[in-house]
């Protein structure tokens, strides 16, 4: 027997029908070991050598005495965890756990689970990658000293129960758009427009600039002084026309397909990502399990020159050779892209969106669909539309009127309807010296607006054009800011609350380094250089710790500890006053002379919905394994409980 060990049972079936029956593919369920809470200041690391002191998750008993039954019963052992640095992670320590030679371990890397990413992968195994482990090693020890020791000293001084090294950096980039907003002071302007016509045609030209050459009507006088002044006609004085060319978009990344979700569905970045992790693993397509998308944390917007080749045979056959672009898609460079995978794109072009619509839930659907027309459409030709700018003059006010006529879809095409087409906003052809008359002039008072606060799909393309952390942090960052309360949503988008406020003024006073952005984005750079072999794991983690012991040092010396926030109401057991307190599941609520007293009450978050069997209200809850719930609010006296999953459209 060979064994074929993956990190998540999930894709246990869609590999087995790829391979023969000498094989047998067994999961890891993720991590298998972690750093222990032994040693100095409970962090499992060796401070001096920087070595991880690694215990066997207890979950994960039973799943390692599986895999070394498996691995004595096996003649060849094959490590087939994800592509990436954790992936590579996972490998290392399962070969650990197994006694398998380090030098001479096979380890598969496929970047889609279909028949030729299986095949190809067995046919040319490699070995495990020191430098890839040993970048994997550093991100986990950096975030394990940062945030333990962040988290204790603020836990002690402020009342606030975590921190984290990416996280906190986040945190403080909503903590700074919310302290814009807060700043912000509006001011009044005017817009201006005249409705006209010409050839009976009916249109409107925008204010541009003044008789006196103001560009911006700042109030209500300069507004009536301009109007006043205003001509019974306007007469075309310029006529600018060109052709513009409109390039598709390169194939999705995590990111941009993370911002698309959030913009055209308003998907959180976490639910995108585990709706596009079951299109990876595999769907049940006519009753065969089948990976429909290459792998889903990437940087990239490569694409294989196999798809390449195969997309632009399908491009030309459906739509004409004239529809063909460039044979790779088009894309830019950010901070600290890594570009060692291909951009997400399907695997399997016959599988259209419409095809296949029926075995997939409809977020699984429209995500595909997303990840199916961005990719065939990243290697069409551009488009071309006739851009004329026309300007208009009445007594000295100038006005600007733009007319758009698509001359040739191009990639637009394949969208049919969508954002990505083009409305015609044609105008009458006018030329210089046609004169208008001005049928009626609309004014409106205005006041600017302040920033905007991040969605989530703003803040992953702020995260990543800054180069704070990596395609498989943006979700779990999020959504840890939110389970800890730190930030909340707000119509869909992200607000600090008190205790983000609270962790984001301490931080900034003690430790502005470590949660500035550049300092994070460097950070990440140095753990690239040691992922290609060109850093070196304990220097980085030696000089970062030098200094940050003694910035943790000076902080807890003077750092003011602040007393716990009040609730407002007495504790119903003593009489003291409850206040809020973090737990090892978020905020909760306790007395004050804790210990003395033990009363606690958890802080309820209603769904908004009823309990079908008692008609009480339906509350959010977190299980022992942090996984969140739904439970009657009547639990004493109601049973009812119901998982948070999506469900599959039946057939």
């Amino acid at each position: 027997m060979k064994l074929v060990i993956v990190e998540s049972p999930s894709k246990i079936k869609t590999i087995e029908r790829y391979l023969s029956d000498e094989y047998k593919v067994l999961a890891s369920y993720g991590h298998i070991v972690d750093l222990s809470t032994r040693g100095r200041k409970n962090l499992g690391i060796n401070l001096e050598t920087f070595e991880g002191d690694y215990v066997l998750d207890k979950s994960r008993q039973k799943v390692a005495d599986t895999l070394k039954k498996a691995k004595n019963e096996s003649s060849e052992v094959y490590l087939a965890t994800d592509p990436d640095r954790e992936g590579e992670a996972i490998a290392v320590h399962i070969a650990k756990l197994l006694n398998l030679d380090l030098n001479t371990t096979k380890r598969l890397e496929f970047h889609e689970i279909t028949r030729d990413g299986i095949t190809n992968a067995l046919a040319a195994p490699r070995l495990l990658n020191e430098d890839l482990f040993n970048s994997q090693e550093a991100r986990r020890m950096l975030d394990r000293i940062v945030g333990f020791e962040l988290s204790s000293l603020l836990n002690q001084k402020i009342n606030v129960k975590s921190a984290g090294r990416v996280q906190s950096a986040v945190l403080k980039l909503i903590v700074d758009k919310e302290n814009e907003i807060t700043a912000f002071v509006p001011e009044e302007y005017w817009t201006l427009k005249i409705d006209t016509k010409y050839d009976d045609a009916l249109f409107s030209v925008n204010f541009n600039k003044s008789y006196a050459g103001d560009t911006k009507i700042v109030n209500e006088a300069m507004k009536n002084d301009i109007v006043s002044k205003l001509a019974p006609k306007i007469v075309v004085t310029d006529v600018k026309s060109e052709i513009k060319h409109t390039n598709p978009k390169p194939p999705f990344t995590t990111s941009t397909l993370q911002q698309e979700a959030s913009s055209k569905f308003k998907y959180s970045a976490s639910r995108t990502s585990r709706i596009i992790q079951k299109l990876y693993e595999g769907i049940q397509i006519n009753g065969i399990e089948t990976g429909l998308v290459t792998y889903i944390r990437t940087d990239s917007t490569r694409l294989a020159p196999s798809f390449v080749a195969n997309a632009s045979q399908r491009i030309v056959k459906e739509y004409g050779a004239e529809y063909l672009g460039r044979t790779q898609a088009r894309g830019k460079t950010l901070q600290n892209v890594q570009d060692a995978h291909e951009a997400i794109r399907p695997t399997n072009l016959n599988f259209t969106p419409d095809s296949i619509k029926d075995s997939l839930t409809r977020e699984e659907y429209n995500l595909y669909s997303l990840i199916y027309t961005r990719a065939l459409a990243s290697l069409m030709v551009g488009s071309k539309e006739q851009v004329t700018r026309y300007t208009f003059n009445s007594n000295g006010t100038i006005f600007n009127a733009t007319s758009t006529i698509l001359i040739f879809p191009g990639f637009r095409k394949i969208y049919g309807k969508d954002e990505e087409t083009v409305d015609d906003s044609a105008l009458p052809q006018m030329h210089v010296g046609s004169e208008l008359p001005i049928i009626d002039v609309i004014t409106e008072q205005k006041f600017t607006e302040p920033p905007a606060r991040y969605s989530e799909g703003r803040l992953i393309k702020t995260m990543e054009e800054l180069g704070i952390g990596r395609p498989s942090t943006y979700a779990p960052t999020i959504e840890i800011l939110q389970k800890r309360k730190y930030v909340s949503s707000l119509k869909g988008t992200l607000k600090p609350t008190d205790i983000g406020f609270r962790q984001i003024d301490a931080l900034s006073e003690f430790f502005p380094s470590i949660i500035s952005s550049d300092y994070t984005a460097s950070m990440e750079n140095e753990l690239d250089k040691i992922a290609n072999g060109e850093g070196d794991k304990v220097e980085f983690l030696s000089d970062f710790y030098s200094d940050f012991s003694q910035k943790i040092d000076d902080a807890r010396k003077g750092m003011k500890k602040l007393p716990p926030e009040k609730v407002g109401r007495d504790c119903p057991k003593c009489g003291s006053n409850l206040v809020y307190r973090e737990g090892p599941y978020g905020r909760f609520i306790g007395c004050e002379t804790f210990p003395k007293c033990k009363y606690t009450e958890f802080i309820v978050e209603y769904t908004g919905e009823n309990c079908p069997k008692c008609n009480e209200p339906l509350t959010y809850r977190y299980d022992s394994r942090n996984r969140k719930y739904i439970r009657c609010s009547n639990y004493k006296s109601c049973d009812y409980s119901a998982t948070i999953k999506s469900t599959r459209r039946k057939k």
